[in-house]
């Protein structure tokens, strides 16, 4: 009878460990994400770089890498096999673009402002004062959605315009701002908000004409489609509206 109450107590123990082990890599498991690539629009940079930490520190074990920039040619890049596992677009058109992206959801949108040197040196009130002859101005390429969104915004307004440079993302056509090469240029609301330091942003009218939508997705050929779920879960989470909003991003 003792020799069998040892047993049986060795089994239980032994049944116990197991269990506790089960336990303990399946949470191991549900915390950790891997390693998860993004690629998304560059007027994301601030708010989706603050977006991977607070979720790196949310999925122990996790990994965010960004790859940031004009959002055709980020999804140019993916159509060529660039390895991707979410994509975030700062227009449906260059969305649509890539093959592969799957169920894309808005997240958040976006609108221009004039961004002028700090205190507003040249005094721009509107889109008009962008064609005085002494003034330069710097805009997006049309391929890229700050392009695209500014055409439109000039032409509710009537206004002809002839830039003294095309920039292939937003970052780049505020670069000329805050190094003073140009007096003007459209951007996004939240990149002039990013360097309110250096830049102000002045609201025009026509900007809500040219209103942009962000899409996100995951895609098809992710190598870690858990975790790129889960980032786009987060980024779509209370804290990641927070975040975003905060940025100046407005609610889908």
């Amino acid at each position: 009878m003792k020799r069998f109450a040892t047993a049986a107590g060795l089994a239980v123990l032994l049944t116990l460990g197991l269990a506790g082990c089960g336990d303990e890599t399946a949470g191991d498991s549900a915390g950790k994400t891997g390693a998860v690539t993004v690629f998304a629009a560059a007027s994301l940079t601030e708010s989706f770089t603050t977006l991977g930490k607070q979720f790196e520190a949310a999925h122990p074990g996790s990994k965010v890498t960004f790859n940031f920039g004009g959002s055709s040619g980020l999804a140019t890049q993916i159509n060529e096999g660039a390895p991707a596992d979410v994509f975030a677009s700062a227009s449906p058109k260059n969305m649509r673009a890539v093959t592969g992206a799957e169920n894309p959801v808005t997240f958040v949108r976006n609108q221009l402002v004039i961004a002028v040197a700090k205190g507003n040196p040249k005094g721009i009130t509107g889109l008009a004062d962008l064609t005085e002859p002494d003034l330069k101005v710097a805009l997006c390429a049309e391929t890229v959605p700050c392009g695209t969104a500014a055409k439109t915004a000039l032409e509710a307004a009537g206004v002809e315009l002839t830039p003294v440079t095309l920039e292939q993302d937003v970052k780049a056509a505020l670069s000329k701002v805050k190094l003073g090469e140009v007096d003007a240029a459209l951007v996004y609301r939240t990149d002039a908000r990013a360097s309110a330091a250096d830049v102000d942003g002045i609201e025009f009218p026509e900007s809500a004409k040219a209103i942009n939508d962000y899409p996100i997705a995951l895609l098809k050929s992710a190598a870690n489609t858990t975790g790129g779920q889960a980032f786009i879960d987060y980024v779509l989470s209370a804290a990641g509206v927070e975040v975003l909003t905060e940025a100046g991003f407005q609610a889908p």
